[in-house]
């Protein structure tokens, strides 16, 4: 059975302003305080993990003992045609400078000559304690890829990735629509179920 959280702050770890708000936003209803890693002078690290799995628990694991519980988050995007890439190299495609117009433009033309545009956001989240327990969730949402970027919301790959069901990509869709259908919140609304009563705070 899954440890409960009783703690009325957690540290996000992350230095991603993206990731921190949307990770803000979905803690919200539960009564829950977010900090972010910048804020307590929490440097990124290394992550040397080969799955999302690894990746997340280390980051965890690394912001936890700080006072309060530690959740972080590692994800990315899953292109079948390019063998998996992106994947856990999402972010380092972007480069030191983060530059996801250079990441999608490499996906697109990486991808050049192929008809297959099957893609899934993949999102793994790592709760841990001081203690040095750790919950793992993982939430995955598969859809196409599109050219060129679509939309200004969102922020990664979103402007070029159309969930299934959808015609809109995610840099087109309303980040509390998002919150509901995204490979994040689907990782998140496991957490919850397990690690939390469930009673949404008024």
């Amino acid at each position: 059975m899954a440890r409960r959280f009783t703690s009325d702050r957690l540290l996000i770890a992350t230095h991603n302003p993206g990731k921190l708000a949307e990770i803000a936003a979905l803690m919200a209803p539960y009564g829950v305080a977010t900090i972010g890693a910048a804020a307590v002078g929490l440097p990124e690290p290394e992550e040397t993990g080969t799955t999302f799995e690894a990746n997340a628990q280390l980051k965890a694991l690394a912001a936890a003992g700080r006072g309060m519980p530690a959740l972080a988050d590692d994800s990315g995007l899953v292109v079948p045609a390019l063998d998996g890439a992106p994947g856990i190299y999402s972010a380092r495609w972007a480069g030191p400078g983060r530059d996801f117009s250079r990441a999608m433009a490499l996906v697109e033309a990486r991808l050049a000559g192929t008809s297959d545009r099957r893609a899934a956001f993949v999102a793994v989240l790592a709760l841990a304690w001081a203690d040095r327990h750790v919950e793992i969730f993982r939430g995955e949402v598969h859809g196409r890829l599109v050219w060129p970027p679509r939309g200004t919301r969102g922020f990664g790959y979103d402007p070029i990735f159309v969930p299934d069901g959808e015609s809109r990509t995610f840099g087109e869709i309303a980040p509390e629509e998002k919150h509901d259908i995204s490979h994040r919140a689907l990782a998140f609304k496991k957490l919850i179920a397990a690690c939390f009563s469930g009673d949404v705070s008024s």
